[in-house]
């Protein structure tokens, strides 16, 4: 069975293409490479509805299942009347959201999902302090989620009760193999290296350290994640984290968003 993993599509952020058009090229990149299911893991555009909308039609013209959890990016609201809060109840009713609804493939193995939150404990507290970090401002430029996104909790809180939601899914998959997806990074070699002239502090942003336990509790065989625009891999303890983020149009090595595509996509192969 030949599983793929893509993250960070961006599809509103290019300024010839359309949402339409990644999608065509994701399907034409997807029949190619003969998968047998997608993953998304997370930031598909900036908004409920278009994230929304995408899954909805790659699972009309696709012969294949596709499975995904909202990223940071998928929160974002500049409706005064909508909470992020609203908006993650409305993910969680789609059939292909992981969240709270892992996807068991076969008798040996299971998807589990869960946006995950960043905690602040990648970021550099020996220069920043935590209500510094928390404001979320530096030389001029504010993250963005300040801004966009309006939960309740703070990023600490968040990044538990994400924690404790993928440990509750796990708990009844003790079973099986397990492909761990979240948005968030959830280990320290994929924030940016530093010196970084701004994510010395927006490392922060980046990851969370919550879900450690995790790894060490579960049979997790793979973890996909997005969120820092990477495209890397790294084995640890039995465990391969894997990166496979788009990105931004300027960040792609090509102008060609179909090869870029088929660049990013990483491929797991597990027996049926």
């Amino acid at each position: 069975m030949r599983i793929g993993a893509i993250a960070d599509l961006h599809v509103d952020r290019h300024e010839s293409l359309t949402p339409k058009d990644y999608l065509m090229n994701l399907i034409e990149v997807v029949d190619a490479q003969q998968l047998d299911l997608l993953i998304i893991a997370g930031d598909i555009s900036n908004t409920f509805e278009l994230t929304h909308n995408f899954i909805t039609e790659f699972q009309q013209m696709c012969r294949i299942p596709i499975r995904f959890i909202p990223g940071n990016h998928d929160f974002w609201t500049s409706e005064v009347h909508t909470s992020s809060k609203t908006i993650l109840q409305r993910y969680m009713e789609m059939d292909a959201c992981l969240m709270n609804r892992p996807y068991i493939i076969n008798d040996r193995w299971a998807i589990v999902g869960n946006p995950a939150w960043y905690d602040h404990r990648y970021g550099d507290h020996e220069r920043f302090s935590e209500a510094r970090i928390d404001r979320g401002k530096f030389k001029g430029a504010t993250w963005q989620d300040k801004e966009k996104i309006n939960w309740d909790y703070s990023d600490r809180s968040l990044s538990q009760l994400a924690a404790a939601q993928a440990r509750k899914d796990l708990e009844t998959l003790r079973d099986k193999q397990i492909i761990l997806v979240t948005h968030i990074v959830t280990h320290p070699r994929f924030v940016v290296p530093t010196p970084h002239r701004i994510f010395d502090f927006f490392n922060a942003f980046i990851g969370t350290r919550d879900f450690d336990e995790l790894y060490q509790d579960f049979p997790i065989r793979y973890s996909i994640m997005g969120h820092v625009h990477f495209r890397k891999q790294i084995e640890e303890k039995g465990v391969r984290y894997i990166c496979p983020c788009l990105g931004y149009p300027r960040q792609w090595r090509t102008p060609h968003i179909s090869r870029e595509i088929n660049d990013t996509l990483a491929i797991i192969e597990i027996e049926d």
